[in-house]
């Protein structure tokens, strides 16, 4: 798609995170529908070209609110391991004081239906307790909101499955299920959300299928043409048990097209062509 002329009467459209695999998506699709865009991120590395570009830290506040300034659409794509909770509170309570109109939150499926009891639950899965935090906050903000939940990323768990494959055997979560969905698909509706009317909380988005993951082990290890021992590890606690019988999981509403051995055919496949050329 080309993009349409820039349109400067209208504010700019904040993206958080906008540097990350999920924010840089987001910020071309909005700059393509013709809208101003901020990205925001802690570093300028990777910045999409052509958007304007603010060093901000939520985690902090440190430039936070200079990165509000004339904005009326947020959306909140700024992620990590840790600390969702705290850069939501931060944004709002700067969001409160700028004006914001509409913040649009990126959640994932099962943040609400994940319970988080004890510190197996936390270590293991504080991440979903994160995200249900940070729903809470922008949800009782008093600010205009949407939230759409969305599977795991294709990327997010292909990193997963990097990490694991250089193990020796590699390890797999027993009794645990997947529903990749494409990250690109994830910033259309992003997009779509944006630049339309506060929702509340829509629907959520999944892969278009479901596969435990030592089928998604058993592929990735096949596309790159390697065999390893594959090992299916216990996982103990509430969360575990939870997240076992497939709260984290979308089935009825498998929306996405691009399915996980097409990212791998076009993602992995290349790297291991390369590497034979390479050698």
């Amino acid at each position: 798609m080309e993009n349409r002329k820039k349109d400067t009467t209208q504010p700019p459209i904040l993206v958080t995170g906008g540097t990350g695999t999920l924010g840089r998506q987001v910020v071309a699709r909005l700059m393509q529908t013709g809208h101003p865009v901020r990205s925001l991120g802690r570093r300028a590395a990777h910045a999409e070209p052509g958007a304007e570009f603010v060093v901000a830290d939520l985690a902090t506040g440190e430039g936070v609110a200079e990165a509000l300034a004339g904005v009326e659409t947020v959306v909140h794509c700024a992620g990590s391991a840790k600390g969702d909770d705290v850069k939501a509170r931060t944004l709002v309570d700067a969001a409160k004081r700028a004006g914001v109109r509409h913040i649009v939150y990126i959640s994932v499926v099962g943040a609400d239906t994940t319970p988080i009891e004890g510190p197996i639950d936390r270590a293991m899965f504080g991440y979903f307790g994160a995200k249900h935090a940070a729903e809470r906050i922008i949800a009782e903000s008093g600010i205009p909101w949407t939230t759409v939940r969305a599977t795991q990323f294709h990327d997010l768990t292909l990193k997963t499955l990097e990490q694991l494959a250089k193990m020796p055997v590699m390890p797999v979560f027993g009794g645990m299920s997947f529903q990749p969905i494409d990250s690109g698909e994830v910033a259309d509706r992003l997009v779509e959300l944006a630049t339309g009317e506060p929702a509340g909380l829509v629907p959520p988005i999944g892969g278009p299928k479901v596969y435990g993951m030592d089928e998604l082990a058993r592929s990735y290890l096949a596309a790159q043409g390697r065999r390893k021992p594959i090992f299916g590890m216990p996982i103990f606690g509430t969360a575990a048990r939870a997240q076992k019988s497939g709260v984290n999981l979308a089935p009825d509403r498998a929306v996405g097209r691009r399915t996980w051995e097409e990212f791998l055919a076009e993602t992995v496949a290349p790297e291991r062509v390369a590497g034979r050329q390479a050698a």
